[in-house]
């Protein structure tokens, strides 16, 4: 078998693998890129980009339902599902094409197969041996499954985006976000939705104050919340029976878990590697994607961060190879300012320290504002949403550690408000800040 050398070897070829591929192919590098799968990894296939296509047909059904309060007869459309389903694989197949072009513009090479390690720097795929001056790791993760009675057959977040039918009465395992996001989807279009939380509240690792005011968020777009944990799941002719610590449901179209993701580390052999794991099987990496091996990274989600999140595994991705090969320093990316939306009926957005965290790192000099209001979108409809906003400050300059709100319009303002906190926004800066009205984003620089 002949070896072949590259100056990077990357294994999987998500949001995070193909950016570091590109960047290191641009600056000259000789760069191969393992991927049996599709292009793109979770995100483009099975994640953020079809799971937010799916969100947008659900705020289409709730603009249909709401015209009544703007003075249209009542409007009733049927969604074909599954024309849907086909026109949103087309979209992903296009972008998987264009990933495709980006690496033969970059001259990386393309290897359709699972690499294993041979030893630290020698990975081995088919017929092929490739010795490598650099090694990333960048394979993701995948769903968790569900560890019950009848757990292998749950459907998990992947099988959404396979559906050809939408299912009238689902039940929804999981308390995070992709359980709120995946249920909404479905509330919105139609289906009975029962959330079963496992004793847990929904988005329990956001601010408080948006779990406050959450569930009833849930409940307004058709989620039915349960405190309830699954024990064991049924099936007979088609139709599920869930089992619960608190009684039994029966007649479920599909029974979904989605009860958070697991480093994906099958089949690399990073023990003929010697590359460390921690405890949950996730790959131990430094800020600057280091591990325990000497040339060899990992970035996104197999290091199991708590920020998994596919801007995050870009930006580590091009940082990292701007530094290996562009001669750039490290640029770490700081975990207390990484925006995030959950894409929720009405959505979330998050960016900074929660209040719990600021108290814990300042004390007594944290002081926050917040204000509970109804949105103009909801002034003529007869199913008011509520929103809500919270700004977390810190010192006698007020400066903004955190920012957390919920509401239509919180996914395309957040940006924005990033910008500004991470470069040291004061409330003053927010107050002295002319208001856009009516607006949801006046709410954040009007805050008393």
């Amino acid at each position: 078998m002949a070896e072949e050398e590259f100056d990077l070897v990357v294994i999987g070829a998500g949001s995070g693998g193909i950016a570091a591929a590109n960047r290191a192919g641009a600056h000259g590098a000789r760069v191969a890129l393992f991927e049996p799968d599709r292009l793109g990894g979770t995100c483009v296939n099975r994640g953020c980009v079809p799971k937010k296509l799916s969100w947008l047909a659900a705020r289409a059904a709730e603009a249909l339902h709401n015209a009544e309060g703007y003075g249209f007869k009542p409007l009733e459309a049927e969604q074909d599902f599954g024309r849907f389903r086909r026109d949103r694989d087309e979209y992903i197949r296009i972008l998987n094409e264009r990933y495709a072009e980006g690496l033969e513009k970059n001259e990386v090479a393309l290897i359709r197969e699972q690499a294993r390690f041979e030893d630290a720097h020698t990975l081995v795929a088919g017929e092929r041996r490739l010795k490598a001056r650099h090694v990333l790791i960048a394979t993701g993760a995948r769903t968790r499954p569900l560890d019950i009675p009848g757990g292998d057959r749950v459907l998990d977040s992947d099988d959404f985006f396979k559906l050809d039918t939408r299912p009238e009465r689902v039940a929804m395992i999981g308390a995070g976000y992709i359980a709120a996001e995946l249920g909404g989807i479905f509330a919105a279009l139609g289906s009975h939705v029962d959330m079963y939380l496992g004793g847990r509240r929904p988005l329990a690792h956001f601010d408080s104050f948006i779990g406050e005011h959450f569930e009833q968020a849930l409940a307004q777009v058709g989620i039915h919340c349960l405190s309830a944990g699954a024990t064991r799941l049924e099936r007979e002719g088609g139709v599920y029976t869930l089992h619960t610590d608190d009684g039994e449901s029966e007649g479920y179209d599909a029974v979904f878990a989605a009860i958070g993701r697991i480093p994906n580390v099958i089949d690399l052999r990073l023990d003929a590697a010697g590359v460390s794991l921690d405890e949950t099987g996730a790959v131990v990496a430094n800020l600057r994607h280091e591990t325990n091996v000497e040339r060899v990274y990992a970035i996104g989600d197999v290091t199991g961060r708590a920020n998994a999140l596919t801007p995050v595994a870009i930006a580590a991705g091009r940082r990292l190879s701007d530094r290996l090969f562009g001669g750039k320093p490290a640029r770490p990316i700081d975990p207390d300012f990484i925006p995030s939306v959950v894409f929720s009926h009405p959505p979330v957005g998050t960016v900074g320290l929660t209040e719990a965290d600021a108290r814990a790192r300042y004390g007594e000099k944290v002081r926050v504002y917040t204000n509970l209001f109804t949105p103009l979108s909801s002034a003529l409809v007869r199913e008011k949403k509520r929103a809500a906003v919270k700004l977390v400050t810190v010192g006698e300059d007020e400066r903004i550690v955190g920012l957390h709100i919920i509401g239509d319009g919180a996914d395309e303002l957040l940006q924005g408000f990033a910008v500004a906190i991470r470069m040291g926004a004061t409330k003053r800066d927010f107050d002295e800040t002319v208001a856009i009205h009516p607006t949801t984003a006046e709410e954040l620089v009007t805050l008393g």
